[in-house]
């Protein structure tokens, strides 16, 4: 590899296929060669093939142990004695505090105050000592820089440095081993060492083979340095894997030369793919696993009848998160819904109400009276039913059927037709596996 000031030309040079073949014999037995298998349902769904690299599955949940165990494994005896230190928001966290410790390595690491506890709580079992400082990652990385003079610890990058970037392209050399008709790759970004890394081996292997890079709408920090535009980011996103705000000196030039675009999702995109690998694949993903899958099916004109293979790059997401994204995933597939009907306020009109939704097999959650916020008249009351359906066809049904039988029953406004395009899930045959 080649290191010093060179032009960003040359430093889109400075790692070659080779470094990333070396890596990949460097780090094996130490990680996971994990999956990647074709998705029968979700192809069906989006119109192309999709294969999903299941990163999910290393012992931390995520890719960035090949990256960290490829530079950790390259450190002198003296530069281990010293120990390490990392920024991060998860997942190069636990990356470098797992293999530090394996490799009897001390390991310091500074994440943003508010990154996940799940992430937090992990890095700190693995041994490392965190420092849970500053908004966002690239802050982060000030106060480790500053930790890292100060106690002679050596850095250790989460995306702009060349071993680590070498780490991440092994999976592509997996990928095109395992599926070698893929003519795409759809790779998240955050700094960019995941998709500099495969972009290299890939298209070094297979000339031609398109890459994309998915940011979200609240964090498009490398589309828009390509496009020297100043860089504008949001506060927060569920995909806060990829919420990194400086691109690296190292992959930006990368990036530029070989990922062919970069795409936009938004949040419910990503909230949308999470539930269908979830239902489906019955894997779970964080945010940024999931961005790929988002950008896929936001857009699927643009890989229809291709080979499209997905790096599904993380699992780490904390249970109150999942637990939304899945309530909210049923609410807008139609599966749960709030209704609002006027009864006559006498005895039994409500036991009568409720027969008539058992009558059409609609399971109650929550039911609840309301004589007081109400514009009513004061010999009827309102209730406000949570619904459990099979869908948004079911669901329907049953207000047709409350109908029939002299019932005026209200949805709110944005549950009246639930979003199409979350559709395809609500018919899933979901299998076990690869589904």
């Amino acid at each position: 590899m080649k290191t010093g000031k060179e032009t960003g030309a040359t430093l889109a040079m400075s790692v070659t296929l080779d470094d990333i073949r070396t890596a990949a014999e460097r780090i094996r037995g130490s990680v996971e060669r994990t999956p990647c298998l074709l998705s029968h349902t979700l192809s069906r769904i989006a119109g192309c093939e999709l294969y999903i690299k299941f990163e999910n599955h290393q012992f931390t949940a995520a890719f960035k142990e090949r990256g960290a165990l490829n530079h950790l494994l390259t450190l002198g005896e003296q530069e281990r004695q010293r120990g390490v230190i990392a920024m991060s928001a998860g997942n190069h966290a636990q990356a470098v505090a797992y293999h530090a410790a394996r490799l009897g390595i001390r390991a310091t690491i500074v994440m943003p105050r508010h990154t996940p506890n799940l992430k937090v709580h992990n890095t700190r079992k693995l041994g490392a000592e965190v420092h849970l400082e500053s908004e966002g990652v690239a802050e982060a990385g000030e106060v480790a820089h500053r930790l890292a003079a100060e106690r002679d610890l050596v850095f250790v990058h989460p995306y702009d440095d060349e071993r680590i970037i070498a780490g991440q392209g092994t999976i592509a050399l997996e990928m095109l081993e395992d599926a070698p008709d893929l003519d795409t790759l759809v790779i998240p970004i955050g700094g960019g060492g995941l998709i500099s890394g495969n972009a290299i081996a890939a298209t070094e292997l297979k000339p031609g083979i398109e890459i994309v890079g998915v940011q979200t709408r609240r964090f498009p920090a490398m589309q828009q340095a390509l496009a020297n535009e100043e860089i504008q980011c949001g506060l927060a996103t569920l995909a806060e894997g990829i919420a990194v705000k400086q691109p690296g000196r190292l992959t930006l030039p990368i990036v530029r030369e070989r990922v062919r675009d970069i795409v936009l999702v938004d949040e419910p995109e990503i909230e949308r793919a999470i539930l269908l690998l979830l239902e489906i694949e019955k894997s779970v993903a964080e945010g940024a696993g999931a961005a790929g899958l988002a950008a896929v099916l936001s857009d699927p004109e643009r890989y229809r009848g291709r080979k499209v293979g997905l790096v599904l790059c993380g699992g780490n997401i904390d249970m109150l998160a999942l637990s939304s994204v899945i309530q909210r995933g049923l609410v807008r597939t139609g599966r749960i819904v709030r209704v609002r009907v006027a009864i006559p306020d006498v005895p039994g009109a409500l036991a009568e109400l409720t027969r008539q939704l058992a009558e059409q097999h609609a399971n109650v959650i929550h039911i609840a009276h309301h004589r007081t916020f109400t514009d009513l008249s004061l010999r009827a009351t309102e209730v406000e039913a949570t619904l459990e359906t099979l869908g948004s066809d079911h669901t329907h049904e049953v207000i047709e059927a409350l109908r029939r039988d002299g019932y005026d029953p209200v949805l709110p406004a944005n549950e009246v037709h639930p979003d199409e395009r979350w559709a395809g899930s609500e018919r899933l045959e979901t299998a076990s596996g690869a589904g």
